[in-house]
């Protein structure tokens, strides 16, 4: 291995000691409470060192966010060849939940720590959660055209719908909130399957439009 090989190498290790540390610090004591600095104690390495690799703490966050996404993404939401269209929709909704219990860091610090950075200001860099959207309109398109979910209601609305739920429970789960016994997989089905039987056609809804969904950088690709 050569010098430059081997320098990159390490970079890399060091930036990546740095991401795991900051994640931890992030979930367990809160965006806001997490300083450069304090970051810098948990690796062992001087504030100016971390600033070498990162130029703020919201940087730090974006890159982590990234990772996140792309664990999302890159999951296993494989389907049956041949499944119906509502079955490959309610494998890619279902892939959420599955997240929030393979990645719980990442999903805390992604969709319920409030005092993180709007993931809007760098939504350029996730190409592939807007493409993972993309797929999921075009999934709901497709369901409605055969008649499994309403026409009339935009496709964004019941991406809102559709996902609002199994992210409730995920975060019930995550939290504790869930009574003895009960099982957050159960329920987080039982609410995909609910949501989907009242999002067939003839059910009146106060959100028919995309309007109050209007800002085209949703922090959540999916919502």
């Amino acid at each position: 291995m050569g010098i430059k090989e081997r320098q990159e190498r390490d970079r890399e290790t060091v930036r990546r000691a740095i991401l795991d540390a900051a994640r931890e610090l992030f979930v367990h004591e809160g965006y806001q409470n997490v300083s450069i600095r304090k970051i810098a104690e948990r690796v062992e390495y001087s504030p100016a060192a971390i600033y070498s690799y990162f130029p703020s703490k919201d940087d730090i966050f974006f890159a982590l966010a990234e990772e996140g996404f792309r664990l999302l993404e890159t999951g296993d939401a494989t389907v049956l060849d041949g499944s119906s269209s509502l079955e490959q929709l309610r494998r890619s909704l279902w892939r959420l939940y599955e997240f929030s219990l393979e990645q719980p860091q990442y999903f805390a610090l992604m969709f319920v720590d409030r005092s993180v950075p709007r993931i809007g200001r760098e939504y350029e860099r996730f190409s592939f959660a807007r493409d993972m959207k993309a797929r999921l309109l075009d999934q709901i398109r497709l369901c409605a055209e055969h008649g499994d979910l309403r026409a009339d209601v935009a496709p964004e609305v019941l991406i809102r719908l559709l996902t609002v739920g199994l992210l409730g429970v995920a975060v019930f789960r995550l939290s504790e909130r869930l009574g003895s016994g009960e099982s957050a997989d159960d329920l987080a089905r039982d609410v995909l399957e609910v949501t989907i039987a009242g999002l067939r056609p003839g059910l009146m809804l106060k959100l028919s439009t995309p309007a109050c969904l209007a800002d085209a950088h949703s922090d959540s690709p999916v919502s």
